[in-house]
């Protein structure tokens, strides 16, 4: 590289993710393809459009590798081209969320999401993300005493608020989804049914952790977290959903193009490709196991440890650890362990009385760590290291 610069920047990030545990639960390490096609020469390629209908020439190698992306994401799930859509265009989580809200609801409409203090995310329809600017959340939490959904409560809460659809799928909460107690939630309401599995869809893909294509109408799903591919998105639809007679899948592809964006990143369509084929064989299934079983193991041993686990426990990748009950805030958790060099982040938990600059506990997350060979073994360790870190 010429850029001394950015290659030496480039060089010490390397250096300090091999020197680190990496405990975030959003982050994940790619293969040496995906990132080989993050960049190569489709990086230099316009593509506004979509296959057979682009508005820039040149584009004959592109619309295969799009539908070939398609293909393997349906695949992937064991969805039928005849009943599901897919867009993958979508630049990350965050704007597949959006476009997927513009396809179900109408401006100013209700949306009901979780709070963020028990696992929600911006884009469900928070007030600081544009789809609480654009849509009126209707928040929703855990029960106060098993810091699990309660699906009745929901039901309940859907039928006197109507809105016009449900997201269900989050960024911090450990338990599996019960996604047809989910489907009766949003129709209680006459809602559409949004689920987000940007956290679990390797964990779907693998049969570990619950599928919503069942019971959603909407699936919506990053590629860099247990899935191990680029920072992307993919938006799944159900062709036999209209809303206001048209189509799901034709209005989500035109939220996101045109939208809110223009051309694709096409060398990121083709990296994700490439991780869906990853995905797709048996040591994948192996992997994603041994993920859940990592962080079982780490929940368990922390919690020998006198640590409270949130909820008791983890059916996912990760758990939350309120480290204020030992007298430990969320930021100074966070800021110890770092210094170990262990890489956390601060996070809040249900019942939140803490800023959420300095909340209450932290996320601990075992898929980067499982892709490095990490085992139940090597997490116990990590849990007396984290330990030994929060009791100095």
């Amino acid at each position: 590289m010429k850029d001394a610069e950015i290659e030496k920047l480039i060089g010490d990030e390397k250096a300090r993710q091999g020197n680190v545990v990496n405990l975030i639960a959003s982050e994940n390490y790619v293969s040496d393809d995906v990132r080989a096609a993050l960049g190569s020469p489709l990086t230099d390629k316009y593509a506004e459009g979509y296959p057979g209908a682009r508005y820039y020439g040149g584009n004959e190698v592109v619309d295969q590798i799009e539908a070939l992306c398609r293909e393997r994401a349906l695949a992937l799930f064991g969805l039928s081209a005849d009943v599901w859509a897919v867009n993958v265009q979508a630049l990350s989580g965050s704007p597949a969320n959006l476009a997927a809200l513009l396809a179900l609801a109408p401006l100013d409409a209700k949306v009901m999401g979780m709070n963020l203090s028990d696992g929600g995310h911006l884009t469900h329809g928070h007030k600081v993300s544009a789809t609480g600017k654009l849509w009126r959340q209707v928040p929703y939490g855990v029960d106060v005493e098993t810091e699990t959904l309660d699906y009745g409560a929901l039901a309940v809460l859907a039928a006197a608020e109507k809105p016009a659809a449900v997201i269900a799928g989050f960024t911090a909460y450990p338990r599996a989804i019960d996604w047809a107690a989910f489907r009766k939630v949003a129709d209680a309401g006459g809602a559409f049914l949004l689920a987000d599995i940007s956290h679990t869809a390797g964990l779907v893909a693998a049969g570990v952790a619950p599928s919503p294509f069942p019971f959603a109408d909407v699936v919506t799903t990053t590629a860099h977290k247990t899935l191990r591919g680029p920072r992307a998105a993919l938006i799944f639809s159900r062709r036999d959903r209209s809303r206001d007679g048209k189509p799901l899948p034709e209005l989500v592809d035109r939220a996101v193009f045109p939208g809110l964006q223009g051309g694709p990143h096409v060398n990121q369509i083709a990296a994700t490709a490439v991780a869906l084929r990853e995905a797709a064989q048996p040591d994948f299934k192996k992997y994603a196991a041994r993920v859940v079983a990592n962080a079982q193991a780490l929940a368990a041993e922390l919690a020998r440890l006198g640590w409270r686990v949130v909820s008791g426990g983890t059916d996912t990748h990760l758990l939350l650890v309120d480290t204020w009950g030992n007298g430990v805030g969320g930021q100074d958790a966070s800021d110890r362990l770092g210094r170990v060099g262990i890489i956390v982040n601060k996070n809040t938990i249900p019942g939140e009385t803490r800023a959420p600059q300095d909340p209450s506990g932290i996320r601990l997350g075992t898929a980067a760590e499982t892709t490095r060979g990490k085992t139940e073994a090597d997490f116990v360790e990590i849990a007396e290291r984290v330990d030994a870190a929060l009791r100095v």
